[in-house]
């Protein structure tokens, strides 16, 4: 094969790494996208993100058909096909993947399919399905993301233990699951199995599940996830599993120490992801790694080596798509020439179970620990009427609020749609915007986004939909 010579080569086509090539090549650059799955997208949209959230959607259609019977309206027991469920699911997938082939060929960015190694900082070796192929670049963009985390002690060689990536498969729904990590991984797909049957258990070694969220936020999903699941465990490990006929045997640890065997149908191991920098020949380039191996990047995503730039999960920090996306179009800028920086970029987090989770900028428990003077308005969707006429009443609004200057820092949003809200907290932290902004803007009524402009007025202390604890002078 002939040496490709290009300006930009991508190194993975996920959400950071298609966002890059495509944005470098609406900047004019030259840009070969390397992939090594036939499909474009990534996990997120191939083994992750897309696929989790059609199967939530669809296992909530379930629990809202069975729950619909005190509004007078009542169902059968629900019958599942998982050959259907799984070629649903699928077809999303093979959409949007085609979509993105179609605009890479549209947009002129040349796609080659095969695993990419570095040979050196300008050229990078490529193992196609047709041999080797060889690539010059001028600047390499690594967006070659992570893995879930499997440890040795956890990997039998048995099917049977899962990661997210067989989870989403749902090849059955076990009688018996146990859920190892109580992130928001384990409590998405540990909600989809228990409502599509499973009895689930989870286990956790910290003390809450969804670490880093505030307390308030997090009550509501814990109260749901206890009336779904069989039981949830903290401040328990899982310390040794082995395959038993067709169980697994696994054993745990309490906060007493005593050990607990049990037998479960499958195991979902969700403990984390793990960066994908194995044998793509970093050591043959001046890029730097620290010791979990993510690649280290500066605010422009420039590493160690002037050739070659980093983004995404493989760069470290949170481990989120956004944040991939924005980091390929700040990689493409700098390359450009551009000023750009990720520092003080605001990066939401969305989780999504039942209810939904989401928070943005500061949280209150961080403002705590800084030693941050913040004013926390909180409005509860109990005195929502469009949260009553979804029967989610249990949410909340939250605003941290910088004391002094009235500045919206964070906001913390957990209720039905928080994933959709949350945009709107993303927009006043990321502009500054003040508390008094939102209490002035008009929300459409009656609409969940009312939370938002009723805890800004909470704030000064005349929300129209509650007592506020106090009032603040105009």
């Amino acid at each position: 094969m002939d040496t490709i010579n290009t300006e930009i080569v991508v190194l993975g086509a996920g959400p950071g790494g298609y966002a890059a090539a495509f944005y470098a090549a609406d900047s004019g650059k030259k840009v070969l996208l390397v992939e090594q799955d036939e499909r474009l997208g990534g996990v997120c949209l191939n083994r992750g993100c897309i696929p989790s959230k059609a199967l939530l959607h669809a296992a909530k259609m379930i629990v809202e058909a069975r729950e619909s019977a005190h509004r007078g309206i009542t169902f059968g027991p629900p019958q599942i096909e998982l050959d259907k469920l799984r070629a649903w699911k699928d077809s999303i997938v093979e959409k949007l993947a085609g979509g993105i082939s179609f605009l890479a060929g549209k947009r002129g960015v040349q796609v080659l399919t095969g695993r990419g190694y570095f040979e050196s900082s300008q050229t990078l070796r490529v193992e196609t399905s047709q041999g080797q192929q060889f690539v010059n670049f001028e600047k390499a963009i690594v967006a070659v993301g992570s893995n879930a985390a499997l440890p040795k002690a956890f990997d039998l060689g048995n099917p049977r233990v899962m990661t997210s990536t067989e989870a989403l498969e749902v090849q059955e729904v076990p009688e018996d699951l146990l859920v190892v990590g109580g992130g928001y991984i384990g409590m998405e797909l540990g909600s989809v199995y228990a409502n599509l049957g499973s009895k689930v258990v989870v286990v956790e070694a910290l003390d809450t599940i969804l670490s880093g969220a505030d307390p308030d936020l997090v009550r509501p999903v814990l109260k749901h996830a206890q009336a779904i699941f069989r039981e949830l465990r903290f401040k328990t490990k899982v310390t040794s599993m082995a395959t038993k006929g067709k169980k697994i045997l696994t054993v745990t640890e309490g906060p007493d120490k005593t050990p607990r065997e049990e037998l479960y149908d499958r195991v979902l191991v969700s403990v984390g992801r793990v960066p994908h920098c194995r044998d793509i020949g970093l050591e043959n380039t001046k890029v730097e790694q620290d010791e979990r191996g993510f690649i280290k990047v500066n605010d422009q995503q420039q590493t160690a080596d002037p050739a070659i730039l980093a983004i995404g999960d493989i760069a470290g920090g949170v481990l989120l798509a956004h944040k991939a996306t924005k980091e390929g179009r700040i990689a493409v800028e700098t390359i450009l020439g551009e000023a750009s920086t990720s520092a003080g970029i605001v990066i939401p987090a969305v989780v999504f179970t039942d209810p939904e989770a989401a928070w943005c900028g500061l949280s209150e428990a961080e403002a705590r620990a800084k030693g941050i003077a913040v004013d926390v308005a909180k409005f509860p969707w109990a005195a929502s009427g469009r949260a009553l006429t979804f029967d989610h009443a249990g949410g909340l609004t939250k605003l941290i609020i910088d004391s002094e200057t009235e500045r919206v820092l964070g906001v913390g949003i957990v209720g039905y749609g928080a994933g959709e809200l949350i945009a709107e907290g993303v927009v006043v932290v990321e502009m500054g915007g003040s508390v008094r902004d939102l209490a002035e803007c008009v929300h459409p009524h009656p609409t969940l986004s009312e939370t938002i402009m009723e805890a800004a007025e909470a704030f000064y202390g005349h929300a129209t939909h509650m007592l506020s604890p106090k009032k603040r002078e105009e």
